[in-house]
């Protein structure tokens, strides 16, 4: 066996020697080819140009940044004061640095806190009246149960949290400005400036209408779900299964305090949740794109004479009078696979690179892992100007990303269809199944809420619990005695169960999801202090 080990080792060696001889040509070779031709930048969008010597600074003389930032929310602003702590020259370029204000990015599950901790911003939820989340309470037909997060294990501060999404990102924009090595700027940036394949910068807009370039041997974009830089580094495949409909209720209590609450509602789920010590966020989800008009009163119809009938008793008066008020807000629900287009230079993260639905909340979830797989992945790299170094560890993020981000985006879309209301019978069976499932307690609901709530995000978990969900609907059908009508149901359960993850989890990538370990991808851990 050791024989055979170093052998391995052996050639691994000599594999990556000659690779690294062919790697030293080539660029040799493109240097060569860059000094006879200086000029030869090209286009290869409308939002990516080649570069100038206009702005901020230039690549010929030497970049002040490290990382330049493309936009500054939750992933942004993380990523920003993460880097900048490990000692980086960070450059953050944000459209709006006002307090934003939206009806998503309200919820922070225990593993996210858990996140916030290791990257040293937990102190970004206080002082912004957020409310401590213990868990979930599911309701269908009548019939509630509730679920809590398995913190057994954990101290006592860490639980989810929910508050207003805009006093979390000021809070995380003030914590990041305070680093004498981030800078925090206001501006559109309107192109990615490329020069030779690899993109050396950006250019933005001042809020005053001043063109400027910014210089860094690495840009991240995280402009969010309305990105324009994308589609030059991905291939976007963006769906829209459904649409949020918001409103804050006043002036009453949920039914379980602290927790979340699911409406398993017809057509689709409702949800509840505390932001505020006085206030309670409604979700409405409204299958399709195409939603009722708010302007006519469309919208207010629906919900008054659709909606209200199925909230429980304890907020359907705040309900109404939230609706009466007319304070309402919509935000299309995006689900997009992350599918990279590698570039030298330059990544994605956050929502501009992966989104699912926000069902739930693991779109932070999301974020903040990628975030500390980022900042591992760095921390060797003394000088981000070796592009040779700086792309072989980014080439390793996609890979190591792979399993809790997959794990997250399967579960929320196979969720959103299971707790979605149908007219198939065995569609029925699965919602009911599921509610059932979750209700005996024990293991049947500590195992799937460890996965939502990013305690666990595991592909396998994920799986088994998925298909335990089916099985058991199908023991429903048969038991005490079964018949041809309830077997067939059953079979189509399966089947359906099967059509509902299998497709999430194709376009994840299977080989990613459960076998990254497969995927050629160079991971060097961080030095060890002495």
């Amino acid at each position: 066996m050791a024989a055979v080990i170093d052998q391995y080792i052996v050639w691994t060696f000599c594999a990556s020697l000659i690779g690294f001889l062919l790697l030293f040509i080539l660029r040799l070779n493109d240097k060569n080819e860059s000094k006879e031709d200086t000029g030869n930048c090209n286009i290869q969008n409308d939002i990516v140009k080649s570069s100038s010597n206009d702005g901020d600074s230039s690549p010929e003389h030497g970049s002040r940044t490290d990382v330049i930032i493309v936009g500054a929310g939750v992933a942004g602003t993380a990523l920003a004061h993460t880097l900048g702590k490990d000692g980086r020259r960070v450059h953050v370029i944000e459209r709006d640095l006002t307090e934003p204000d939206r009806i998503v990015g309200e919820l922070l599950q225990p593993g996210e806190y858990l996140k916030l901790v290791e990257l040293g911003l937990e102190d970004c939820v206080e002082e912004i009246d957020a409310q401590q989340v213990l868990g979930y309470a599911l309701f269908k037909d009548g019939k509630n149960t509730r679920l809590s997060y398995p913190l057994e294990k954990f101290h006592a501060d860490v639980s989810g949290r929910s508050f207003h999404n805009g006093r979390f990102i000021q809070r995380m924009r003030e914590k990041a400005a305070t680093l004498p090595n981030v800078q925090l700027d206001q501006g559109t940036v309107t192109s990615l400036l490329e020069e030779n394949g690899t993109i050396k910068g950006v250019q933005y807009k001042t809020k005053d209408g001043q063109e400027l370039q910014s210089f860094a041997p690495l840009t991240i974009v995280c402009d969010g779900c309305f990105s324009n830089l994308r589609r030059s580094l991905c291939k976007p495949k963006v769906d829209v299964p459904s649409c949020f409909v918001g409103l804050v209720l006043e002036n009453c209590q949920l039914p379980f305090a602290n927790h979340g609450h699911v409406i398993l509602a017809d057509p689709s789920p409702i949800l509840f949740y505390p932001i505020s010590s006085t206030e309670i966020r409604c979700l409405v989800d409204v299958p399709g794109q195409k939603i009722p008009p708010i302007a006519n009163g469309e919208m207010a119809n629906y919900l008054k004479t659709v909606v209200a009938p199925q909230v429980p008793p304890e907020l359907h008066d705040a309900f109404i009078s939230a609706v009466e008020k007319g304070n309402i807000r919509t935000m299309p629900n995006r689900s997009m696979p992350a599918d990279p287009q590698p570039t030298p230079g330059a990544l994605l993260m956050g929502d501009a690179f992966n989104m699912r639905h926000p069902l739930t909340g693991g779109g932070m979830t999301v974020a903040l892992s990628d975030i500390v797989v980022l900042r591992n992945l760095l921390k060797p790299l003394n000088d981000f100007h070796d592009s040779a170094s700086l792309t072989t560890y980014l080439e390793s993020f996609y890979t190591l990303r792979k399993p809790v981000a997959s794990t997250i985006n399967t579960l929320a879309g196979a969720l959103y269809k299971v707790f979605s209301s149908s007219p198939d019978q065995a569609r029925k069976e699965m919602r009911q199944a599921c509610f059932d499932y979750l209700s005996l307690g024990g293991v049947f609901s500590s195992g799937p809420i460890a996965l939502l709530s990013g305690l666990n995000p595991r592909p396998l978990s994920l799986v088994l619990h998925f298909f335990a969900v089916a099985i058991y609907g199908v023991g429903r059908l048969l038991l005490p005695f079964p018949s041809l009508k309830r077997m067939w149901i059953g079979a189509r359960l399966i089947s359906s169960a099967s059509g509902i993850i299998f497709p999430i989890i194709k376009a994840e990538g299977v080989r990613q999801m459960f076998f990254p370990a497969t995927i050629p991808a160079i991971y060097r851990a961080p030095p060890v202090d002495d």
